[in-house]
């Protein structure tokens, strides 16, 4: 598609319908007729050539375009480096909704906002006032975002309250306080299916942990009473380093969990993934837990 169409054409005067000598006036006038004529042609052919040459320039600006928009992300880029030496290192230049502004992401979901030379640097949450949403806050979501039937649910433990109708998935450490607060808030909501992946990142006590649980026969359970009660099977304290199974046991679920989660930026646990692929990372309390589920926003 030609992007002139785009765009309407220069005006140009009407063509005159004849350029000839016109040999049928009176001889009295026929010398400024002539004179007169020559010249409306001669302006006619002056319109048409910056008609042209119009068409051109502006053909000339659209295709350039894109290596423009290329020249100026690789010049915030530079002068970012040039100036901020310890700038984390920068994974997309694009540019912002707002008028002169680009935004500039780094390692993975971090947004910087920028003018087109980089001379100044901005951090915080690009608001559009009409709508009152917050641009940057959209934008962060729809990088962390996780399809939910990507997930690796043969690895993980399933926990059914009520119906199950809803779906939750969590990724959690079993040596994680955040985590153990909000198992007991977790248990006050009705008719949703968890999808708990043992994402042991804390220690190889962790890791023991996340074994003995994996290994026992009743993974659930065994999960349950250790959050609620500190309770492992086989172990004579609550630092138990697991079970007898865990010999014989296939723990590769643990470390392909923990590949999954290090591939999309899980950094912390308690984290939950929501149907949509809404991320919440953090411990959030049984009502917020609720609106997650009912609205999608808590």
């Amino acid at each position: 598609m030609n992007p002139m169409n785009n765009f309407p054409p220069p005006l140009s005067p009407p063509a005159p319908t004849a350029c000839a000598t016109p040999s049928a006036l009176a001889p009295s006038v026929a010398g400024l007729s002539t004179l007169l004529t020559a010249s409306v042609c001669a302006a006619w052919r002056r319109a048409l050539l910056m008609r042209l040459i119009s068409l051109l320039v502006l053909s000339c600006c659209c295709a350039l375009s894109p290596a423009q928009a290329q020249g100026q992300e690789a010049q915030i880029r530079k002068n970012l480096m040039e100036r901020i030496p310890q700038f984390p290192k920068i994974e997309e230049v694009t540019r912002a909704a707002m008028t002169g502004l680009f935004e500039v992401r780094v390692e993975g979901d971090e947004i910087y906002y920028t003018d087109a030379d980089a001379s100044y640097l901005i951090q915080g949450s690009l608001i559009d006032t009409k709508t009152r949403r917050n641009l940057t806050e959209e934008r962060v979501d729809k990088l962390t975002a996780v399809d939910f039937r990507g997930l690796p649910f043969k690895d993980s433990i399933t926990l059914v309250h009520g119906s199950g109708k809803r779906q939750l998935a969590i990724f959690e450490d079993p040596n994680c306080g955040y985590c153990k607060r909000f198992e007991k808030d977790l248990q006050k909501i009705d008719n949703v299916t968890v999808h708990l992946f043992l994402y042991p990142v804390l220690g190889q006590d962790s890791i023991a942990k996340a074994k003995t649980i994996w290994c026992a026969k009743d993974r659930a359970k065994t999960w349950t009473d250790w959050m609620q009660k500190e309770s492992l099977p086989n172990t004579s304290t609550a630092s138990g380093a697991g079970n007898a199974n865990n010999s014989t046991c296939d723990t590769q679920a643990l470390q392909r969990i923990v590949e999954f989660g290090k591939k999309h930026k899980i950094n912390g646990t308690p984290t939950l993934i929501t149907q949509d692929g809404t991320r919440v990372p953090g411990a959030i309390n049984a009502n917020q837990i609720e609106r997650l589920l009912t609205d999608g926003k808590f």
